[in-house]
């Protein structure tokens, strides 16, 4: 699959050397917007080297040395993987957080790791630097990705100049020596980035992910998904974040693949059809959310339209579903093909074309998702990871995709189920620990070296791994079942009029739900009804609108167990938002948070009569 010569890398300095000796001026590297209106910019391998050159030799004049700790707050821009590759390639860990943290956060962050420069993209994230820079005195130097800003501090300086004063120190030939013996320098077991996670509670701990960590783990990615120089990549997810770094960016830029960076999340419908990619990461939250929107489009259409699409989806549904099961499908290749050239077509044709793999990761894919996008002919396969795991366990392959499962361990990954259902990974991808945090690295790292990740699964007969929930998450009801809300929750939020869903059920005698609806479905079942209202939130106390959403509850769960089911459920008037603290920067519901938020409603619904 790849130059074997340029993929024994043990750095990053060292994979970014070999792709750019490889690919040159020959292709493009990264592809970018400057301003939303105008088409995408590209940045060969020879223009990136020089940009990463140049901002690597500017930060060595400003002091920056190996092993220094550099923050980057920024959102997904070219000046992001500049800034990341110089830093590395100098020897020191950069530490990116979310752009979206307040300034108590990202002051709480920078402090425990003690940074000696911090790079931000704008004047407001600027702002929150400014709110502690003083008390920082680790603290030398702050870079602005934008040219203008309206701080005047000695201390803030623009990315540009920085550039600008690397690339004029004395010529050209000892530049590059000077960068390259840096990049020599960096050895495998030296710290890569600290990426701070918090968890479901607590406060964040750095993660301490070293070279070696993420280049083992970059290697066995692309052979497990297949990446290669052809592909074309849409990265829409934060580069902050393990997931996108490593799977999004790392791996597609180690073979020589070509990145397109989204403007935004908001953009990524017109961003496929731009760059018209052939692999992208993503969320099991985008992909609902575009089939949400698919059948509600065509509710829109005629009658006609309307049976024909779900007539295809049934087809195709029944025609994955056999596949999976290894049964025959020669009966229904003819109604597939059909289906494929009336339907489905049309949705790949919304995601540029030429889509063969989307890699879901972060949260489990509901398999009713799954089995839509492989009807529609694009390759959904499912993985799974943690940060500490740098991140990547497991992933599906494209010729074994078992729905409903993450698939089988990377290769040189180790992975096995304890006497309690968690799961628990050993090999090369296990982080060093958590940041000055012995005591909370060693319990979850035990002494064989077995990293234990909170989650539960199992094997499935065909070998591959399935999650079944978090390890804290299970709950057991008053009548001693063991019951896992995700599972619930999953099935739930196919419904087009739930946003987002919370179990309860903990030592309780049923369940009940938390739900936040999407409140545009709302409105537009209060005029089918002929509902008046003056606010959103008389829809969610009107009995006529509870009672059709009952119904799509129970006909969505008529499959469970009956002390699965729910019994009753209360809608909220506002949504989940990562502001309000009930959803995490993944956009994961912090069920302990909502949980404690509303125990007056809960305990409502079971001091109630029962239904």
């Amino acid at each position: 699959m790849n130059d074997q010569n340029n993929y024994t890398f043990k750095t990053i300095p060292e994979m970014f050397l070999n792709v750019w000796k490889k690919f040159g001026s020959t292709k493009d590297a990264i592809k970018y917007k400057m301003n939303q209106a105008e088409p995408y910019i590209g940045l060969n391998y020879d223009e990136l080297f020089e940009k990463v050159e140049s901002f690597a030799i500017g930060l060595l004049n400003l002091g920056i040395r190996a092993k220094d700790r550099v923050g980057i707050i920024s959102e997904n821009r070219i000046e992001w993987i500049i800034a990341d590759l110089a830093i590395v390639s100098i020897g020191a860990c950069d530490v990116p957080i979310f752009p979206i943290l307040t300034a108590k956060q990202v002051e709480y962050i920078f402090s425990d790791c003690q940074v000696s420069a911090i790079i931000v993209s704008n004047d407001f994230q600027l702002g929150k630097v400014m709110q502690f820079k003083d008390a920082l005195q680790s603290l030398r130097h702050v870079i602005v990705m934008n040219n203008e800003f309206k701080v005047y501090d000695v201390a803030v300086k623009s990315m540009k100049y920085v550039m600008e004063r690397g690339g004029t120190i004395r010529n050209a030939e000892d530049r590059r020596q000077i960068f390259l013996e840096h990049c020599s320098r960096v050895e495998e077991e030296d710290l890569l980035t600290l990426i701070y996670t918090s968890g479901t509670t607590g406060t964040p701990k750095g993660v301490m992910l070293t070279h070696k960590n993420i280049c083992s783990n970059v290697k066995n990615s692309v052979q497990s998904v297949g990446f290669t120089e052809k592909d074309v990549v849409l990265s829409f997810l934060p580069l902050c974040h393990s997931y996108e770094r490593t799977t999004g960016y790392y791996s597609a830029l180690s073979v020589g693949a070509t990145i397109y960076l989204a403007e935004s999340v908001e953009s990524v419908a017109t961003n496929l059809l731009e760059a018209r990619p052939t692999l992208m990461t993503t969320v099991p939250r985008l992909l609902e959310t575009v089939k949400k929107r698919v059948f509600s489009n065509m509710e829109k259409e005629s009658l006609k339209k309307r049976k024909i699409f779900n007539t295809a989806v049934k087809i195709g549904r029944e025609y994955i579903k056999k596949k999976n099961e290894n049964k025959s499908v020669i009966h229904l290749l003819i109604p597939f093909a059909l289906a494929d050239k009336l339907v489905f077509s049309k949705i790949r044709e919304r995601f540029g074309g030429r889509l063969n793999k989307i890699v879901s990761g972060g949260a489990p894919l509901s398999e009713e998702v799954q089995e839509f996008f492989l009807a529609a002919g694009l390759n959904v396969l499912q993985g799974y990871g943690l940060t500490e795991a740098s991140p990547v366990v497991s992933v599906a392959r494209i010729n074994d995709n078992e729905i409903g499962t993450i698939g089988k361990p990377l290769v040189n990954v180790e992975v096995k189920i304890a006497d309690d259902g968690e799961i628990l990974v050993r090999g090369d991808n296990v982080m060093k620990g958590y940041w000055n945090d012995p005591i909370s690295t060693n319990q979850v790292i035990d002494k064989d070296g077995w990293l234990h990740t909170g989650d539960i699964g199992q094997w499935t007969e065909k070998g591959n791994l399935k999650i079944t929930d978090r390890k804290k998450h299970i709950f057991v009801n008053s009548g001693g079942k063991n019951i896992a809300p995700q599972l619930i929750e999953n099935i739930l939020s196919q419904s087009k009029y739930i946003e987002h869903v919370v179990i309860i059920g903990d030592r309780r005698e049923y369940c009940t739900a938390l739900i936040s609806p999407d409140f545009n479905r709302l409105a537009e079942l209060a005029d089918e009804f002929g509902i008046k209202y003056d606010s959103p939130e008389e829809l969610i106390i009107n009995e006529k609108i509870i009672n059709h959403i009952k119904k799509d509850i129970d006909y969505l769960q008529k499959d469970l167990s009956k002390f699965e089911k729910v019994r009753k459920f209360r809608m909220l008037a506002q949504p989940f938002t990562v502001e309000n603290g009930e959803l995490s920067l993944k956009m994961s519901v912090k069920r302990h948070t909502i949980e404690q938020k509303y125990a007056e409603l809960i305990e409502a619904m079971y001091g109630e009569s029962k239904e």
